[in-house]
């Protein structure tokens, strides 16, 4: 592997990095006083809007989608340090057209849409008029095995179209007002007729359709994560055409699998944008600082703080290029244990780097005068989100027991 960015990539980083500089970091505390003094928590401040014209003009937009007619044509490889340097503030992604669920929704339509739900749903998606959501969580099954799912997808009395029912939560994204089309996934074969993958599909709902209800939006650690949120939808006698099915009945789980393999590396990525975030606010808070008569920087355990953090995220950034590298050279299917690994590690790394960014802060390390408290709250979603721990762990071991480990001896000195 070449760890070494390209000149095209090293472009890239440097201009992204100068709009986070000029327009990002200066937007966080506009951002979120227009969202405190709008009329409903659930409308767009309008500097979103100025950021996305901005990073359109700055030719800072789809960088997400590779080797795409659609997208920038970055690998994942050429993705990932762009990426980090999103995350390392919650408005950015967005302002760049590069956030979840849009980006995996966007990836879906790109490999398995029709040319008309391409025309209908990617194109306006991919310009940043619309944004969309995500529904495969369910409040009554243990979600983290997608053919639990009990929601349908049944063909209508005169064959036309289809008729979709079922409760989801956690659908990201449904309470912007700007939030048209949903990506539903439910059984087409609810009888188990067909092998356990195969008996589910993805459809298009759009939300203004007869029988979708946003019942509540969820919150994540007491924020609501407008104006985005979580919602959870019931889905009652939905009609839906016929040719909104994505790709084809039963393929659902397998459009799952190919399309959280990419929205996991891409949460890994911006999480190692959030650590390094954190590991330097923590620097200059230490910096500035003192206690028993000498700066908190030159505290031993806040060293050694500083110093795991530091270990840490280079650890995570590593492991999170390899399986990039990966995913661009023999898929997604044979990088699936390394994208299970940084789905494990990235997540708890940011998690301990915050947690003693949050302790050198004190008690405004908790409060909302610093972004610590909700880059926690946001990064703890993600030890569940896209898979919890424990599935990606078990996934790693299996992979891992599959391959050959005969001892080389039966004992020492043999």
């Amino acid at each position: 592997m070449d760890f070494d960015y390209s000149e095209k990539v090293q472009g890239l980083r440097a201009r992204l990095g100068e709009f986070m500089e000029k327009f990002i970091y200066p937007s966080e505390r506009v951002f979120h006083e227009q969202l405190a003094a709008a009329e409903s928590r659930w409308m767009v401040p309008p500097v979103m809007e100025d950021l996305k014209a901005e990073a359109k003009a700055a030719g800072l937009w789809n960088l997400f989608l590779p080797g795409s007619e659609y997208g920038a044509g970055l690998t994942n490889l050429e993705y990932a340090p762009l990426c980090e340097i999103m995350g390392r503030s919650p408005i950015a992604p967005e302002a760049f057209n590069c956030s979840a669920p849009d980006t995996g929704n966007m990836e879906v339509l790109v490999r398995y849409g029709t040319g008309e739900q391409k025309e209908r749903w990617l194109r306006p998606l991919l310009d940043g008029e619309i944004r969309s959501c995500f529904a495969m969580t369910e409040p009554d099954v243990a979600s983290s095995d997608a053919t639990n799912i009990r929601a349908r997808i049944e063909r209508s009395a005169d064959g036309s179209g289809y008729v979709v029912n079922g409760r989801k939560w956690w659908t990201s994204g449904a309470g912007d007002p700007r939030c048209e089309i949903c990506i539903f996934m439910g059984k087409t074969d609810p009888e188990g007729n067909l092998p356990r993958h195969e008996q589910q599909s993805m459809i298009l709902v759009p939300l203004d359709t007869p029988g979708v209800e946003v019942r509540r939006m969820l919150g994540v650690f007491g924020y609501d994560d407008a104006p985005h949120g979580h919602a959870e939808i019931n889905f009652e006698d939905v009609r839906v055409p016929a040719e909104n099915i994505i790709w084809a009945e039963g393929k659902g789980f397998a459009i799952a699998q190919g399309r959280l393999g990419p929205g996991r590396i891409h949460h890994c990525m911006r999480l190692i944008g959030v650590a390094e975030r954190a590991l330097e606010l923590m620097c200059a808070r230490v910096k500035e600082r003192e206690a028993f008569g000498k700066p908190l920087a030159e505290q031993g355990v806040v060293m050694e703080w500083i110093a795991d953090s530091r270990i840490e995220i280079e650890q995570a950034r590593l492991l999170t290029l390899k399986a990039a590298h990966m995913m661009d050279t023999v898929g997604n299917k044979e990088a699936r244990s390394e994208i299970s690994q940084i789905k494990v590690v990235a997540p708890n790394v940011a998690l301990k780097v915050l947690d003693r960014a949050i302790q050198a802060h004190g008690g405004a390390g908790v409060s909302d005068d610093f972004p610590l408290a909700n880059l926690w709250a946001t990064s703890r979603t993600l030890r569940l989100a896209d898979g919890p721990d424990e599935v990606h762990r078990a996934s790693v071991a299996k992979l891992e027991l599959k391959k050959d480990h005969r001892p080389r001896s039966r004992e020492y000195g043999t």
